[in-house]
């Protein structure tokens, strides 16, 4: 094992998550022509093949035991390496932390809280947008973001969940809805739900704006936004409702929409997300105060 290379192991972790060397080469900021030199490196020290390739795709092979002994283990090394860091310089430098809609009272004191226990740690956070909750992470932009659940990406560490909250059907004031008290969840089939443009996973949009009620009736597709203020506005001028958690729609209330309160649909949970390969001292001790504070 002499001369064994991380970036192989990193290497083989990314393609057994994309199976395609195009977009690991991506995640690891390198070339295909890379990707493929790193990969029969390690596959000459394991000995056999790992993954099965063409020209249009790739597939593990049976050596799979190989991946579930190896992506703790990475991660445990990795670990290791972060915390020896942070105890060596502290928790110190710009923790930058991404929000969608609003930061409302239990981030911000998980923000202060964590600013008095690590003073020695700018803050700094950046509005996300609807359309694409994991893209400013990804793209180095933001640290962590606090974000809508659900989440399920593979490149991404879920950590504290919460603010689980009732969710409402924003509508213009104009609408039938407007005067109710509360709807039922079927009767979001009479109203076009406006949803996340792309790049977002479709898992995300169906969560946001459902295709379908719970009983199964078709529910019109509206406008499709790229952010909060234009669903909102395309909300007033009558060309759609859109579901949002309660303290969001309390906090974005004006007079030209309502928002009722719906039934029978689950409740809105956010979440704070970090790159599983960027996971620094900084994020693990902002988690911490999340957790403490709004879990």
């Amino acid at each position: 094992m002499s001369g064994l290379e991380i970036r192989e192991l990193e290497c083989f972790l990314a393609l057994s998550e994309e199976l395609h060397f195009g977009r690991a080469a991506e995640r690891l900021y390198i070339s295909q022509s890379r990707v493929s030199q790193l990969l029969r490196s390690l596959e000459r020290r394991i000995g056999a093949r790992l993954l099965e390739r063409t020209s249009r795709r790739a597939r593990l092979t049976p050596l799979e035991r190989f991946l579930a002994d190896l992506r703790p283990a990475y991660e445990a090394l990795y670990g290791a390496v972060e915390s020896a860091r942070g105890a060596a310089r502290g928790v110190e430098g710009v923790l930058r932390i991404g929000f969608q809609g609003a930061a409302d009272e239990r981030v911000t004191a998980a923000i202060a809280a964590f600013r008095d226990r690590h003073p020695g740690c700018e803050t700094t956070t950046v509005e996300v947008p609807l359309a694409d909750p994991f893209g400013a992470v990804r793209a180095g932009e933001v640290d962590a973001a606090i974000v809508c659940l659900p989440v399920a990406e593979p490149d991404l560490v879920l950590g504290p969940v919460f603010s689980k909250q009732p969710q409402t059907v924003v509508v213009s004031a104009r609408h039938p809805f407007a005067g109710r008290a509360r709807v039922d969840a079927e009767a979001l089939a009479d109203c076009p739900l406006i949803g996340p443009s792309a790049p977002v996973p479709r898992y995300w949009h169906d969560a946001m704006a459902p295709a379908a009620t719970p009983g199964g009736r078709p529910i019109p597709r509206g406008p499709r936004v790229h952010t909060l203020q234009e669903g909102l506005a395309a909300v007033a001028a009558g060309r759609g409702g859109m579901l949002l958690c309660a303290p969001t729609a309390e906090y974005h209330r004006r007079r030209d929409i309502t928002f009722v309160p719906v039934e029978g649909v689950p409740d809105s949970m956010l979440g704070l997300v970090w790159r599983r390969a960027d996971e620094t001292a900084r994020i693990r001790a902002f988690g911490r105060a999340v957790e403490e504070l709004c879990a």
